[in-house]
């Protein structure tokens, strides 16, 4: 099982409205810029979340993007769901038919995978994403300023 680009940039592009929200309004030529995404393929993912109501948009000068609802209220799977990805581990699509007309030997098992895994990621919504990136980054500067060198003074010479 995968999730595919389709996806993966969706919830990274609505993590990162999330993480701006009270910076008003987000171009997505930011959102591009800071994650690496091509822009034109963010314009067709928004398209289907504008569609989803996950985000609101404004056209013209100070435009941009914001989350249609609080992120609280937006689960990672409304992010997938809203760009029609799929997180199905079955070779089949959960239609039975690996085997022609029968499921494979390890169906079931796949089946109650892709369940868990919709079942968490619709228990995870976007405010603790960025609450959680918010502790990685703080953790990160911790690490960063308690590793730095000691200056040594010079001895003088008296």
């Amino acid at each position: 099982m995968r999730l595919t680009t389709r996806g993966r940039y969706a919830v990274t592009a609505m993590v990162d409205l999330a993480l701006n929200a009270n910076d008003g309004r987000v171009s997505l030529a930011e959102i591009a810029e800071r994650h690496g995404l091509s822009q034109s393929y963010l314009e067709q993912l928004f398209a289907a979340l504008r569609r989803g109501g996950l985000v609101d948009g404004t056209r013209g000068p100070g435009g941009g993007y914001r989350l249609g609802r609080t992120g609280a209220t937006i689960s990672v799977a409304d992010v997938i769901d809203a760009v029609d990805e799929s997180v199905d581990a079955t070779r089949c699509g959960g239609k039975r038919n690996c085997q022609g007309e029968h499921g494979c030997l390890t169906h079931d098992l796949w089946e109650e995978l892709s369940r868990q895994i919709r079942q968490y990621l619709s228990s995870v919504n976007l405010e603790e994403v960025v609450k959680k990136t918010h502790l990685a980054n703080d953790a990160k500067i911790m690490r960063k300023w308690t590793k730095q060198p000691t200056v040594q003074p010079e001895p003088s010479a008296a």
